[in-house]
């Protein structure tokens, strides 16, 4: 049995995986939106935060919400709360991951 086999028996099939790793597109916040819209309840796609911070945030990237970007993480909350997901940081991949809820 081969170690990817293997991890696949552990831990599910590997399209689940693919899945959940879906990138969206964050052109715009339209364009973002369009893109949450096609994707499926329970699954979740990325945007890169430099994305993330040029559509939500007036700060600077690394500054991007922030303890003192309360607009930032305001308008981010708002937008999610519109297309019912929650968004997820993951500054060590870069990636701002937004999970489908129902």
């Amino acid at each position: 049995m081969g170690f990817v086999h293997w991890l696949t028996t552990i831990f599910g099939s590997s399209a689940a995986t693919l899945a959940d790793q879906r990138p969206l597109n964050g052109a715009s916040e339209s364009a973002l939106a369009s893109s949450l819209q096609g994707l499926p309840v329970g699954d979740r796609g990325w945007i890169p935060l430099a994305d993330a911070a040029r559509l939500f945030s007036t700060q600077e990237r690394e500054y991007a919400f922030g303890e003192f970007d309360n607009e930032g993480q305001n308008r981010l909350a708002r937008f999610a709360a519109e297309h019912r997901c929650l968004p997820d940081f993951r500054p060590v991949e870069r990636r701002l991951y937004f999970c489908k809820s129902g």
